[in-house]
């Protein structure tokens, strides 16, 4: 970004444009930062992505408040949103995470093994379940609609994925929270086992 009174000749400002690279003395509201060299429009898929992480970590902070709500299992949820974000956003490689002691291959076992795990079978959630039930469901369909995002942002038209670490992680965050709500459908009080 130039500073006021800055100038670029008519030979360095062809370069920049050529270049892809958007030159301007003052940000546009409906322009953000990608990173601290680009200016993009809010309507960015990255940018869309960021707010549904964001979403997503105010969701959890209201779960947390809930009565009877498995608040340490959504703390690592949370950690691992914020993981993922800053991932993202400083262009660094995902690291390793646990919800509830479980890694990525237990959530993933977990989340399809219910009856092993929790003595129920997988069931559509109703009005007669609990409230920390639903409110996981409602969770875990806007983890999957982040994870839809992040597919959006990093994935090219022709096919490759840029960020297969970020949306694995989400897909697993979903798991986790599906493992949530059949421990307490189960009758575990929201713990996950062991």
């Amino acid at each position: 970004m130039l500073s006021e009174g800055d100038r670029l000749t008519p030979a360095a400002r062809d370069l920049l444009r050529r270049q892809g690279i958007c030159v301007v003395q003052k940000k546009p509201e409906q322009m953000t930062h990608l990173d601290k060299d680009h200016l993009v429009a809010k309507t960015h898929p990255r940018i869309a992505f960021r707010g549904k992480l964001d979403s997503l970590q105010a969701e959890i902070l209201l779960l947390q408040k809930q009565h009877n709500a498995p608040v340490a299992a959504l703390e690592d949820m949370l950690t691992l949103i914020r993981s993922i974000m800053k991932a993202e956003v400083l262009n660094q490689p995902l690291g390793g995470y646990t919800i509830a002691s479980m890694d990525e291959a237990e959530l993933h076992e977990r989340s399809h093994q219910p009856q092993k795990y929790y003595g129920i079978g997988h069931f559509l959630p109703t009005h007669t379940d609990g409230a920390i039930v639903l409110q996981l469901n409602r969770l875990r369909t806007l983890v999957r609609e982040t994870e839809l995002s992040c597919c959006h942002a990093f994935t090219q038209t022709n096919g490759k994925v840029l960020r297969q670490d970020l949306i694995t992680a989400l897909n697993r965050l979903s798991s986790a929270c599906w493992v949530l709500c059949l421990a307490c459908k189960g009758g575990q009080n929201g713990s996950t086992g062991g």
